[in-house]
C-alpha cells in the first residue's frame, strides 16, 4: 500500500447478556501512514485544515499539531526504540469538522517492515482519552489487555479485553476485532473491517456523498443503543476516576 487508505466497510457489536443485543452498520474510515504524511503530505486528503473529510492531527494523543511526535515519545517512553518504521493509523476522519473516535489503532513498525507495537488509543463521551500498549504483537494473533478505562455505564472497569488484528495489504483488506470479558466471561463482542483503497479525491467525495453523517451517527448510535439498554433495566455503573497513567500496557 502506498499512501493515505480509505476503508470502507462494516461495524458489528454484540452484547451477551444480561439481555442479548446486536447490530451492525456501514461505515467508513482512514488509514494513514504517517511517516509517509510526514514526508510527502497528505495528498487529496486534508490534514489540519478546514475541508468536507479532513485528519486532524489533535484528535490523538495529547492534542497536538504533530500526533507522530506523540508517537515516537510515547514509545520512547515505554522503552520501545525499535519501532522506526511506518505508522499506520487507523482512525475516523472529522466530517463537516465534527468527529468522535471511539478507538483508533496505531501500527507501528520496525525499518524491515515487521510489526513492532499496537497503541489502541480509546475516546468516551466524557471527554477523557486512555491508550492501551499492546507490546511485540503478531497479526491475527489473541492479544491482550487489562481493563482500566471506563467507556460504557452499562460496563464495571474490570476484566479485560482481547484483541485480534489482520491487515491483508494484496487483498485490500483490514479487520480489527475487540471482544471483551468480565469475571463473568465473555461480555461483548466488537470489529470494525473493510476493503481497502487509496484515498483519492473522487473515493473521498464518494464516500462522503454516501454517509455524510458518518461521525454524528457514530455519536447518535452509541446514545440510542445506551437508551435501549437502560429501558431494558440492565445495570449501570457509576464512573470511576480516570486512571492516573494515560497509557497502560
Amino acid at each position: 500500500m502506498n499512501g493515505p487508505q480509505l476503508g470502507i466497510g462494516q461495524v458489528r457489536h454484540t452484547r451477551l447478556r444480561p439481555v442479548q443485543r446486536a447490530f451492525a452498520y456501514p461505515t467508513f474510515f482512514l488509514l494513514l501512514p504517517m511517516r509517509s504524511l510526514r514526508a510527502r503530505g497528505s495528498g487529496a486528503l486534508a490534514r489540519n485544515r478546514r475541508a468536507l473529510l479532513a485528519f486532524h492531527d489533535r484528535d490523538h494523543g495529547d492534542g497536538r499539531e504533530d500526533s507522530l511526535a506523540w508517537l515516537d515519545e510515547t514509545l520512547q517512553r515505554a522503552g520501545i526504540h525499535d519501532a522506526t518504521g511506518e505508522a499506520w493509523l487507523h482512525c475516523y476522519p472529522r466530517v463537516f469538522g465534527y468527529t468522535f473516535k471511539p478507538v483508533s489503532f496505531w501500527y507501528c513498525h520496525r525499518e524491515d517492515g515487521s510489526l513492532r507495537a499496537i497503541l489502541v488509543e480509546v475516546n468516551n463521551t466524557f471527554g477523557e482519552r486512555h491508550a492501551y500498549l499492546l507490546d511485540d504483537p503478531a497479526w491475527g494473533a489473541n492479544l491482550s489487555a487489562r481493563k482500566v478505562f471506563h467507556v460504557s455505564p452499562f460496563c464495571p472497569v474490570e476484566g479485560g479485553y482481547r484483541f485480534r488484528f489482520l491487515l491483508a495489504p494484496q487483498r485490500g483488506r483490514t479487520v480489527a476485532r475487540i471482544d471483551y470479558e468480565d469475571d463473568r466471561g465473555l461480555l461483548l463482542q466488537t470489529s470494525v473491517s473493510g476493503s481497502l483503497q487509496p484515498a483519492t479525491r473522487a473515493a473521498l467525495r464518494s464516500v462522503l456523498w454516501r454517509q455524510p453523517l458518518l461521525t454524528l451517527g457514530i455519536t447518535a448510535r452509541i446514545h440510542l443503543q445506551a437508551l435501549r439498554l437502560w429501558l431494558a433495566r440492565v445495570p449501570v455503573f457509576r464512573k470511576p476516576p480516570a486512571p492516573p497513567a494515560f497509557l497502560s500496557r
